[in-house]
């Protein structure tokens, strides 16, 4: 039977490790090919290949509709980014089978990614996945599948003006016990940058002002947050990504961080472009205050792809980008020294020479191509150097001519 003779079928993706998946960027083209391996000889119908990638979100909340009654309410949305189809084994004509001999036989196939994808995201409530998919169809049996996944990576691009302006805050609580005022703890932090890669360290410039009468710990985390939405309601996860922990600070005294650091774990990059899956993240500083809630300081973060320029933004000004260092610029004279003379780089007879076009004994066989690649830059002398005392100055025995006549 054909079931029996079918020994494998499956896709392979060019460019995928070996037990992981592919990885592409949007517009990329996507190559592989699908095998299949056959005992003996066998009768096959058409092999159809589709490649599919799509963002879905699932939920569920329980509701109570009285003191007996209660309901399930489901949430769930789709957004399709993808979907090629294609014919890699198409049956003849006249509707017979084609004939497959024994061994192993490959259908190759490329398709090319849209410009816009969104990156892929494994959540609590919602993802978004890609994958290839092969149906093989054959006469009197049912139909083979093999199934592929592949990343897709959005570049998001930190040399952004918006990406690199610093991030600062400020805000203050007063702590209270019983109603009983106990003094304010205010909290200042300011950051580089708003765009960072994981990998980077962020530098974390902060004051804290403990005007309490009790001691008072600070601690400064990035807080991932996925936010999922379907029909009008959204449903939030938040998770800390990584953490630090500062000295206690006594009652009454001040602590400052300058530029304490915070590595950022390998995370996935903010998905911001979905209508339906979001990720974004944030460093949060907070104060734990005994006896009252904590003060909360929380400013944005945009986890990016593609790492920091050594100088800034690539879409900024050619001054803003060599602004960093301007130590160069002390070591020009302010007089600066006058060129020299055309006459004392170049003599008359070298540039009679360098104006006139090549010979063709001198070119020898170059002359096969287009002439007017030979053509010299400049055909005439230059223009004589500009002085302030003329050098043809008039004749003492020239009567000058009056002007009113």
């Amino acid at each position: 039977m054909i079931f029996d003779r079918l020994k494998r079928f499956s896709i392979v993706l060019e460019g995928a490790e070996r037990d992981g998946p592919a990885a592409f960027s949007p517009g990329q083209a996507v190559s592989g090919r699908v095998g299949l391996e056959l005992a003996a000889a066998a009768r096959l119908g058409a092999l159809r290949l589709r490649a599919m990638g799509a963002a879905r979100v699932h939920w569920t909340e329980s509701r109570s509709a009285g003191s007996s009654t209660a309901y399930t309410q489901s949430y769930s949305d789709q957004v399709e980014f993808l979907s090629h189809r294609d014919t890699l084994l198409a049956p003849p004509d006249n509707g017979e089978s084609t004939v497959l001999q024994a061994g192993r036989h490959e259908f190759p196939f490329t398709f090319q990614l849209p410009e816009t994808l969104v990156t892929s995201f494994e959540g609590k409530h919602g993802n978004v996945r890609y994958w290839v998919k092969a149906k093989l169809h054959r006469p009197w049996a049912t139909v083979k599948k093999a199934k592929k996944e592949f990343t897709v990576i959005e570049p998001i691009d930190i040399n952004t003006p918006a990406l690199l302006a610093p991030q600062a805050g400020a805000k203050e609580k007063l702590a209270r016990a019983w109603y009983c005022s106990r003094g304010q703890v205010s909290v200042t932090a300011k950051i580089d940058r708003k765009g960072y890669t994981p990998g980077e360290v962020i530098p974390i410039f902060a004051e804290i002002d403990n005007c309490t009468s009790r001691a008072v710990v600070p601690k400064a985390a990035i807080i991932q947050t996925q936010t999922f939405i379907a029909r009008g309601t959204k449903k939030q996860k938040r998770s800390v990504v990584t953490s630090i922990t500062g000295d206690s600070i006594p009652a009454g005294k001040r602590e400052v961080w300058h530029g304490r650091a915070l590595k950022i774990p390998p995370v996935g990059p903010s998905i911001l472009q979905c209508r339906i899956l979001q990720v974004e993240y944030s460093l949060k500083v907070c104060v734990d205050i005994p006896g009252t809630s904590k003060l909360l300081l929380e400013l944005p973060l945009v986890i990016g792809t593609i790492p920091l320029h050594p100088f800034g933004s690539r879409t900024s000004s050619v001054s803003s980008q060599y602004s960093v260092n301007l130590d160069w610029l002390s070591t020009i004279p302010e007089q600066p020294e006058a060129p020299p003379e055309y006459s004392a780089v170049v003599s008359s007879p070298e540039a009679e020479q360098s104006l006139a076009p090549p010979c063709r004994s001198e070119l020898g066989d170059i002359l096969e191509g287009p002439f007017f690649a030979y053509i010299q830059e400049f055909r005439f002398r230059p223009p004589p150097l500009y002085s302030e005392v003329d050098p043809n100055p008039p004749s003492d025995s020239i009567r000058p001519r009056c002007m009113t006549c």
